[in-house]
Parts: C-alpha cells; structure tokens; sequence
C-alpha cells in the first residue's frame, strides 16, 4: 500500500480524470446535501477516488477500507450511493431506443450487444 498523490492510501491506480473525480464528488455533495447530511468522515472528492479504486481496477474493499481507516461496509456503502447516484443520471434504455429508432436508427450496438430499436430496415447502426 502507498499514499497516492490525491492524498488516499492504497495500491497504485492509473491516472483517474479530474473531471471524473471531480463529477462523482460533485454527485456526492449534491446528494448529501439533499439528505441533509452533516457529519462526513472524508471528503467526497476523496471518496470518489476509492470508489473509482473500487470499480473498474478490482481493488478489494477491505484493502482500501483499511488503508483509509473506514470500515469495509462504508466503502461498500459509498460504492452503492455512486452507483446508484449515477444510474439516476443515465437515461432509461427504452427512451434511448425509441430516440435513435425517431432518428431513423434500425439497431443500437451497446457493449458489443445489437439491440433493434423498431424502426425501418437500412437505417444507420448507433454504437453506444
């Protein structure tokens, strides 16, 4: 485990975005402010490190639970609340087909995964 540049402690990680970061803590602080939270044991643009630590680099839980003396179950929470925070944001895939099928769209290619949208044949392919 090593201190990282951004001030959390654990394995090294490849260089996250500023913007990245900086949205998930924005996320965060918009949502703590709407439930009216006060008490914070780290800030969120920390936060949103070990949670992108978390996510896509497999870093184990209890690793970077420990390393920035939280508990495994916060970081899972902290985990959970980004996540659901962020699917909030995603727009629902019926509506996103069925504007791509408005466009003229005939399939959608999400993740490697052809989706017909419903519209005429010999519309373009979306890739999303």
């Amino acid at each position: 485990m090593q201190q990282r540049s951004d001030g959390a402690v654990g394995s090294p990680v490849p260089s996250l975005s500023t913007r990245t970061v900086s949205h998930l803590a924005d996320l965060r602080r918009r949502h703590l402010k709407a439930i009216r939270s006060r008490w914070r044991i780290l800030p969120p643009g920390k936060i949103a490190v070990i949670v992108l630590a978390v996510l896509p680099h497999d870093q184990r839980l209890a690793d970077m639970a420990d390393s920035n003396d939280v508990s495994e179950s916060t970081v899972r929470r902290w985990r959970d609340e980004l996540i659901t925070l962020l699917a909030a944001q995603a727009p629902r895939l019926d509506r996103a087909l069925r504007k791509v099928a408005k466009r003229g769209g005939e399939v959608v290619l999400i993740g490697g995964t052809l989706i017909r949208t419903g519209a005429a044949p010999g519309g373009p392919i979306c890739e999303i």
